[in-house]
């Protein structure tokens, strides 16, 4: 499918002040480095405003303050990364299904499924599913007993939502994700093995969640495993059983969250980071990459820890430890080396 939007739709969607020719065609988005004619770029980075006098691009989204630079059309905005975000859905090449169930698909009598729902090739959805209005499930998903999906919630292809799992309005779900596997709950059977403990719990996610590529969201061993509203999850992200995810949080990938934690709204999780288990970190708060956080955050803010050489468990504690007191170490070297310094020498 074709697209091509004149400038000044386009300035109206974004609510932009446009500067320039409004009836000029824009067929495709691209960086300022690599667009050309047709195409519209944008500039939210200050280290690539350098690009902006060479650039090809047929308009510029960017903020007042960069314009004056600009030669040629603009459409200004107090945040060009925001409007960048939203165009791109008017330029997305990802394919929307019209409404219908595909020949191959096995659903049970007792599922209730909307009349303007996509259901793909090899689709399975169990007894007591329900899937809402405006749904799109591509091919080969599972969709267990009793899971309910809200509307307009998309699953791209191989997906599995097990039994018991309730996905709000808009939820966007990645190939490869497993929603609602059992938690990883064990018990010692004092003969060197162990006794399954089974996950009687279920699995709630918001509205409007994206959860990426290959992530796992395990189900709660004793109630929910729940995931808030606006939560946006990367590819290959571990949330165990009984986590709790607050509204607007963010995870990267290889991030992961141990059993019965919980992460308050607006938090960020870098690539890497882990929580352990039986944990809570507060509102508002940011673990760099490869962070791992061992004890209850209470203040919002950004928090890193420090990786050490192998050693043993009790050793990594003792270390650990000390790597605390380093700058208060330090501090009182330096006031001893000044004491010294300070004594006349003694003839």
């Amino acid at each position: 499918m074709k697209r091509d939007y004149s400038l000044a739709d386009i300035a109206e969607f974004l609510g932009a002040e446009l500067r320039g020719d409004g009836s000029t065609r824009i067929s495709g988005l691209n960086t300022l480095q690599n667009a050309g004619a047709g195409e519209l770029a944008f500039l939210a980075n200050p280290k690539y405003a350098s690009q902006l006098s060479g650039t090809r691009a047929e308009a510029v989204i960017l903020s007042a303050d960069q314009a004056a630079a600009a030669a040629g059309n603009c459409l200004i905005l107090d945040n060009p990364y925001l409007g960048y975000a939203k165009i791109t859905a008017w330029f997305t090449t990802a394919s929307c299904q019209a409404a219908g169930i595909h020949p191959s698909a096995v659903i049970h009598a007792n599922a209730m499924v909307k009349d303007d729902v996509y259901i793909g090739p090899n689709v399975v959805i169990e007894s007591g599913a329900k899937i809402q209005s405006g749904c799109s499930i591509e091919a080969n998903c599972f969709i267990g007993s009793g899971s309910v999906l809200g509307e307009n919630c998309q699953l791209s292809a191989n997906v599995s939502v097990y039994h018991d799992v309730s996905l709000g309005n808009r939820v966007r779900v990645h190939s490869g994700t497993v929603i609602g596997a059992d938690g990883f709950g064990f018990a010692p059977n004092g003969q060197g093995g162990w006794q399954k403990i089974h996950q009687i719990g279920g699995v709630r996610v918001g509205d409007d969640v994206e959860i990426g590529a290959c992530t796992t969201i395990d189900r709660g061993a004793l109630g929910d495993t729940v995931i808030g509203n606006m939560v946006i999850i990367d590819n290959h992200v571990q949330i165990a059983h009984n986590c709790v995810v607050g509204d607007n949080t963010a995870m990267a990938a290889y991030s992961g969250i141990a059993g019965s934690s919980v992460l308050g709204r607006n938090c960020i999780l870098g690539g890497s980071a882990c929580v352990v288990g039986h944990i809570e970190i507060c509102d508002n708060v940011m673990l760099t990459a490869k962070t791992l956080a061992t004890k209850n955050i209470t203040q919002p803010g950004s928090y890193s820890s420090i990786v050490t050489p192998l050693m043993t468990t009790a050793e990594w504690r003792k270390n650990s430890v000390r790597i605390g007191q380093l700058d208060d170490l330090i501090k009182r070297l330096k006031r001893v080396e000044q004491s010294s310094a300070a004594k006349p020498d003694k003839q």
